[in-house]
């Protein structure tokens, strides 16, 4: 009878192991299109067998085993981040090329065109006061599209920083969940698919963000640092990142310049030399490389600075070199244009023409020797293609320097739209290699279901045969 009720524990141990196979089974099948869900595996022990000395044998319940591979993990990880940097180079350049037009139908390209011809007009009458009136008012123009490209630039950088503080905000709600992850984890839910599930589902959010490494620690919470160094989680505690800016030295050549944004740790160290991948690393390279590069900063006055400067200097050099009459006396040509002389890295935006000047003050007249009527005049019409280097910028017309920026910010777009192409596909291989390792294959599952469908209903049948046999035996005990 002792051996009977060994084999019916043995039995009803067994019975309870394969429910709890079943169960892992059917829950994969139901997660099979959850979101980053590994694959779980039941486990069974075999327990030793030996009647002699009291071992009955059968099997036991092992751990859950989780198909999650954390390398093809980090691999997904890695290239999202990529992926990340290169869409959000593609929104930020698209935003800044939309400011320039080489089309020649709007902003400065075409209104240099129209003051160039402006000039050529006033040159064949250099006396008329309706050709003069027309270059100031075309000059008013070009003014005006320095202007307007500088305000949109500016929008651009504006918009740049509050995207960047919305990534912040976004990257320190992910990392406030993960830690609330950690303290589940922590309250006992170790194996529960469902927690690994949302967690490796944030870490892939995060990721866009920036370069994660995700580390599991030995009570199962996981450790994520931004950089490799910078803890953003660590068990149930999360480290906020904030913004800043960074304002020109007064030592520096443009003190007055536009500042810097800056990432600063949730101890106020600065990471922003470190944080270079991602979206928080393309969004402090748009604020602090790309849109200096036209509109300045403490180092550099800014190519569309430079254009206006050199531009607007050039014509009123030409200008005030001339004379309005030839008298006697002679009267002197007055400058059209006027800017910020005190900040470099605001003559696009300052840029107008002197509000006093009228038609008659504009010297039309070279005063050699020889003498030439319209010898200003003519020498304006031939900033639109240069002889001389000193019409000329960085070896190029203006009309071509002001294509330079526009063909650079477009070569900078071209090169991040094939990175998103080429992005887009070794995130789709990582996420395949994944799957391939930890998703739920249903063939698989289906297998495994019936393999233990099949012993489970073997061995409630054997359970039927034992509890038989003991009502049996009681019965032949009572009757004899």
């Amino acid at each position: 009878m002792t051996s009977l009720s060994a084999t019916m524990t043995t039995a009803a141990d067994a019975l309870n192991a394969y429910g709890q196979a079943l169960d892992v089974v059917q829950n994969n099948v139901a997660n099979a299109s959850t979101p980053d869900y590994a694959s779980q595996t039941q486990t069974l022990d075999a327990m030793q067998f030996n009647p002699g000395q009291g071992y009955p044998g059968g099997v036991a319940l092992g751990q859950i085993v989780s198909s999650r591979d954390e390398y093809a993990e980090q691999a997904v990880q890695q290239q999202t981040t990529l992926l990340g940097q290169a869409q959000q180079d593609v929104a930020s350049l698209t935003a800044v090329q939309s400011q320039f037009d080489v089309t020649g139908s709007s902003g400065i390209s075409a209104a240099f065109n129209s003051l160039f011809g402006a000039f050529s007009a006033w040159a064949q009458t250099p006396t008329s006061a309706v050709t003069q009136q027309n270059v100031i008012s075309q000059a008013t123009a070009v003014a005006g599209a320095f202007q307007q490209t500088a305000a949109g630039l500016e929008t651009v950088a504006q918009n740049t920083n509050l995207q960047l503080q919305s990534t912040v905000t976004s990257v320190n709600q992910m990392a406030t969940q993960l830690a609330a992850y950690n303290q589940q984890i922590m309250s006992g839910d170790h194996n529960d698919a469902g927690l690994d599930a949302q967690i490796h589902s944030t870490l892939d959010q995060l990721s866009t963000d920036g370069s994660i490494s995700a580390t599991q620690q030995s009570d199962g919470t996981w450790t994520v640092l931004l950089n490799g160094q910078t803890p953003l989680v660590m068990g149930s505690k999360s480290f906020a990142l904030s913004t800043g800016t960074v304002a020109p030295s007064a030592t520096s050549a443009n003190p007055n310049g536009p500042p810097h944004l800056s990432l600063l740790a949730y101890d106020g160290t600065d990471i922003t030399a470190d944080t270079t991948s991602g979206q928080l690393g393309s969004l402090l390279n748009t604020a602090n490389v790309v849109l200096p590069e036209y509109l300045g900063d403490a180092n550099q006055a800014g190519s569309l600075n430079s254009l206006a400067q050199s531009f607007a200097s050039n014509v009123n050099s030409l200008l005030t070199n001339g004379n309005q009459s030839d008298g006697p006396p002679p009267v002197a040509g007055v400058p059209l244009f006027t800017y910020d002389t005190t900040n470099a890295t605001d003559v696009a935006q300052s840029l107008q023409v002197i509000s006093t000047v009228t038609p008659g003050q504009l010297a039309a007249i070279s005063p050699g020797p020889p003498e030439v009527s319209n010898g200003v005049a003519l020498a304006l019409s031939q900033l639109s293609d240069p002889t001389s280097a000193s019409d000329e910028i960085g070896g190029l017309s203006y009309t071509q320097s002001y294509a330079g920026m526009a063909a650079n910010v477009g070569a900078l777009l071209q090169n991040a739209t094939g990175s998103v192409t080429t992005q887009q596909s070794s995130v789709a291989q990582a996420q395949n290699v994944r799957q391939q390792i930890s998703g739920v294959s249903l063939d698989d599952e289906a297998t495994i279901l019936i393999q233990f469908q099949q012993a489970y209903e073997a061995c409630s049948k054997l359970v039927n045969v034992l509890d038989q046999l003991s009502e049996d035996t009681m019965n032949m005990m009572t009757t004899t």
